[in-house]
């Protein structure tokens, strides 16, 4: 379709891909933390901040599968710093349990059946928005004196 290949401003469209839009970022140096690397956006997220230097800290409930991911990752970029550490974005506990052994959020679900999580809240609010706002409060002092300009964002999907 024409109106994926239309160029804006920035030189580019709406089917250029990642590595393209970050052709030439070297961020070596700096730490994301990504929630939910095994899905295709979180997975995507991961391997190209590894291929532009940044050291990556992947959360995910099944350690066992992050490793996969990981191995994966460093086949195709050697020199990657990946980090796998077990998160479960559905429990409070577990993301105090993250910050507290960790001291840039990509883990979501979208119209799940009804039901509650562990801290018995609804488990798309949980997962996608009290979790992730409990992890950067739990962060955020660490994120000020270790890297003053420091940033954290999201990148999710519909």
């Amino acid at each position: 379709m024409w109106i994926l290949s239309w160029k804006r401003a920035t030189g580019f469209s709406a089917s250029s891909t990642a590595e393209e839009v970050t052709r030439g970022i070297e961020a070596y140096g700096l730490t994301a933390i990504i929630t939910g690397p095994t899905s295709v956006i979180g997975l995507e997220t991961a391997r190209i901040l590894v291929l532009r230097g940044v050291h990556v800290v992947m959360n995910i409930r099944n350690t066992t599968a992050g490793h996969k991911i990981k191995q994966e990752i460093v086949n195709e970029i050697p020199k990657a710093k990946i980090d796998v550490m077990e998160l479960n974005v559905a429990s409070l506990k577990s993301v105090i349990k993250f910050v507290t052994e960790f001291k840039a959020k990509n883990a979501g679900m979208m119209a799940p059946p009804f039901s509650l999580s562990e801290d018995n809240i609804e488990l798309q609010l949980a997962t996608n928005h009290i979790s992730h706002f409990h992890m950067t409060n739990g962060l955020l002092e660490t994120m000020k004196t270790t890297l003053p300009k420091s940033r954290e964002f999201r990148v999710g999907s519909s």
